[in-house]
């Protein structure tokens, strides 16, 4: 479903008047509303696992613990401390201004644009609204249209749960997106990739719009030797083939010292069966890649290297194998561009001064993992 630019302009309008009426400055309204999207999360448990199931194919399990249970733990911590982190606070009066008081307020900014990813596309939509929510703001929450089933069953939810004047959801994509980013927010939180966050970025600067991006990157993982080989597998196959490795602190490779490659090889293939069994295709644990455009990408970027281990792919179901590649060079796509997928490159380092060197002469990632027993 998508909305015409005459629809979002009556939403958005909306939004704002409502926003002007002063009922969310409250802060018992905005617990009460807090407690609502806790009652909607809780009921729908079952719903929202579907919709994953669709458009991922998470687990149940995988869903509760990575997208419903977190978004419930954000609610009640936020109701928990919401008063405290809302009241005044008494500051120190510069000399300038003797004898006056001084306090910091916590105000409002008004009306937010968040814009969902679709690689969790409950958690990272949901757990942004939380915190504008209890900061006193209206929302419009733009899901990510990859993930349709979720995004439609978030509009769904939001439309039954909350007056559309206070909370509202539009659905479309790249054409809609760029029609709502026409109009001025008070703040836009966008969780996503870096081509489109520049494009949020540079519609934001139109109208001076503060921004919250939180994009991708190739998060590194060093690999020391005379190491826990076995638990350090466990760790990272846990991290990386979650969801399909279609998650963003995900490591994007391993570092590895050139005397534990072959032992974290081992451990790795061990672990990797150890999860998900022989053929991790007819695995209920393992998730699809989100839809044709990313799964031909994945496949481009098995070219490159030497495949070790895995490497099956599936386009009917969109399935990709959790797949080790060996002999990579930094000059590869698979090792300048974010992976987003189960394929797990593996370079080496002679000392932990080249791998830190390496780490730094390319862009900052957004997590870094280190499995040493050399504090």
């Amino acid at each position: 479903m998508t909305d015409t630019p005459k629809t979002q302009a009556s939403v958005i309008e909306g939004l704002r008047s409502f926003f002007r009426s002063g009922k969310t400055r409250d802060i018992d309204y905005r617990i009460r509303q807090l407690k609502i999207l806790d009652k909607m999360v809780t009921d729908h448990e079952q719903d929202i696992m579907a919709a994953l199931k669709k458009d991922l194919n998470k687990s149940n399990p995988e869903s509760f613990m990575t997208e419903i249970n977190f978004v419930q733990h954000e609610i009640r911590y936020t109701l928990k401390h919401l008063k405290k982190w809302a009241s005044p606070k008494r500051v120190a009066t510069p000399v300038s201004l003797q004898p006056g008081t001084s306090y910091i307020y916590k105000d409002p900014l008004g009306l937010v644009l968040i814009i969902g990813p679709w690689n969790y596309p409950f958690n990272l939509t949901l757990s942004p609204l939380v915190g504008a929510i209890a900061a006193g703001n209206t929302v419009l929450v733009k899901p990510s249209e990859v993930s349709a089933a979720t995004s439609g069953l978030i509009r769904d939810l939001i439309g039954r749960y909350f007056d559309p004047s206070y909370l509202a959801v539009v659905e479309g994509g790249a054409e809609e997106t760029a029609a709502i980013l026409e109009h001025p927010f008070d703040h836009i939180f966008y969780t996503g990739g870096e081509r489109v966050g520049k494009i949020v970025m540079a519609a934001a600067a139109k109208h001076l719009t503060p921004v919250t991006l939180e994009l991708g990157g190739k998060s590194p993982c060093i690999v020391d030797k005379d190491i826990n080989f076995d638990l350090a597998a466990r760790r990272i196959c846990w991290g990386k083939f979650m969801n399909a490795g279609q998650t963003c602190v995900a490591s994007d490779y391993l570092l590895v010292h050139e005397t534990a490659k072959p032992k974290i090889i081992e451990a790795l293939r061990g672990a990797i069966t150890q999860f998900f069994g022989e053929n991790p295709q007819a695995s209920p644990c393992y998730g699809r890649i989100i839809n044709e455009h990313h799964f031909n990408r994945l496949c481009e970027f098995m070219k490159q290297g030497n495949i070790i281990f895995g490497g099956t792919t599936d386009i009917t179901s969109r399935y990709v194998a959790p797949t080790l590649i060996d002999r990579v060079t930094p000059e590869d796509p698979i090792m300048t561009e974010e992976i987003f997928g189960p394929l797990l490159p593996i370079m080496t380092y002679k000392t932990i001064d080249e791998a830190i060197g390496f780490i730094n002469a390319r862009p900052k990632p957004l997590a870094l993992y280190i499995f040493s027993d050399d504090e």
